[in-house]
């Protein structure tokens, strides 16, 4: 069985009790720095967001495809138009310091504009989900790990992993400990659905002289999330 194929089985069959345990065991309370959702140095702001999640986004906002999702920056290139090449995904969009545009800040405390609707890797945040083969460790190299929020990791319990955030160590309530294991769960599941949709759906594309072409899991689209070609 394809790699892709088996993780997406072991992420189906993660328990959210044993996810909720891990989160619980480590412990975490949102201080609404604003440090998931602002740049790092002169690195923009990164997080990714399926083309559903996009769409929720925009309906619920009256927004266009551009004011919620730019195209992931990796395998990107700077032409003399400005950004060309292919790259995989989409990233929501970043004001003019790099921060992501749904981040407002008033008294030092942060808040995201489009909370209801955020997506999945903010939800999540500051943890994310480590798959690996049955009876093999940290030790064993060859662990899974899903796409990763921002922050370097600093913590593991079984199969959740944390990141950088001040938040950590916080008392957690068992109800908001088994929420967010749900969302960590249904995040892994995505992330894997996607990149396998991602992997049929792929055609090689030629991109012109400022053209920027993002492959996701329904196609091959323009920038503005125009399907190419149409």
């Amino acid at each position: 069985m394809d790699s892709l194929e088996a993780d997406l089985e072991r992420a189906r069959d993660l328990a959210v009790a044993d996810l909720a345990d891990a989160v619980e065991s480590i412990g975490f309370e949102c201080t609404r720095c604003g440090a998931c959702c602002t740049s790092e140095a002169e690195d923009p702001h990164t997080a990714t967001v399926f083309p559903d999640e996009v769409r929720e986004i925009q309906d619920t906002n009256d927004y266009d495809w551009r004011d919620v999702a730019r195209p992931m920056p990796y395998g990107l290139r700077e032409g003399e138009e400005g950004p060309e090449g292919e790259t995989f995904e989409w990233a929501l969009a970043t004001d003019g310091c790099g921060d992501c545009t749904f981040y407002e800040e008033e008294g030092g405390v942060g808040a995201c504009t489009v909370h209801p609707d955020r997506p999945l890797i903010c939800r999540t945040y500051p943890f994310s989900v480590v798959l690996e083969d049955e009876g093999a460790g940290d030790d064993a190299g060859e662990d899974t790990e899903l796409a990763q929020p921002m922050g370097a990791a600093v913590d593991r319990e079984g199969s959740v992993r944390a990141h950088e955030c001040e938040g950590l160590g916080r008392d957690i309530s068992r109800a908001d400990a088994e929420e967010l294991a749900g969302a960590l769960k249904e995040r892994a599941i995505r992330e894997l659905e996607e990149a396998i949709a991602v992997r049929e759906a792929y055609e090689p594309a030629d991109p012109g002289s400022g053209e920027v072409v993002v492959h996701d899991s329904e196609g091959t689209k323009r920038a503005d999330g125009r399907p190419r070609g149409g």
